[in-house]
């Protein structure tokens, strides 16, 4: 019964939680800068999950959790692709996933930018070439941009994406 009490009415211990990455923001900053200067609002992404096996997409929600923050960047995840800049492809197209895949491309505006993440996207995983994967996302779509990695890390995926925008930015 006491250690009940204690644990109820007892001041909790926790460990200091880290302020951050100063590489990560320094990153988060420019890209911020160049959304602004080619969007001149934020950027929209949807994410899409073609038949992963889930590691890249906690890479990708990561970046919207307390540590990373990705919004006050200017970049948040939107559930409808008809509001979505940016479709990010998660895992090796499946057969079954085919047309749902083109489906949410159809349905996005312009510039319908397209990244392919993590190895299975990218066509280099190891279900590429199963008999019912049809490969890499530029199987079906145009890619703008592969973000190679198993799973690629936070760091990695906003390093290409202030790659991606510096790009459109010289175009």
């Amino acid at each position: 019964m006491k250690n009940v009490l204690n644990n109820i009415f007892k001041p909790k211990v926790c460990r200091q939680m880290p302020k951050g990455d100063s590489d990560f923001d320094k990153l988060g900053i420019a890209l911020k800068t160049e959304i602004h200067a080619i969007f001149g609002r934020s950027l929209a992404i949807r994410a899409l999950d073609s038949g992963s096996d889930n590691s890249a997409e906690i890479e990708l929600n990561n970046l919207s959790n307390p540590y990373y923050d990705i919004e006050r960047f200017g970049i948040s995840f939107v559930a409808s692709p008809r509001h979505a800049d940016i479709l990010i492809v998660t895992g090796a197209v499946s057969q079954n996933m085919a047309v749902a895949v083109r489906k949410t491309f159809d349905a996005m505006p312009s510039p319908k930018l397209v990244i392919a993440l993590g190895d299975d996207a990218c066509g280099n995983g190891i279900v590429c070439g199963g008999y019912g994967v049809l490969g890499g996302v530029d199987k079906i779509l145009p890619v703008d941009l592969k973000i190679p990695g198993n799973p690629p890390e936070p760091i990695q995926i906003i390093t290409a994406l202030l790659g991606l925008m510096r790009s459109l930015g010289k175009k």
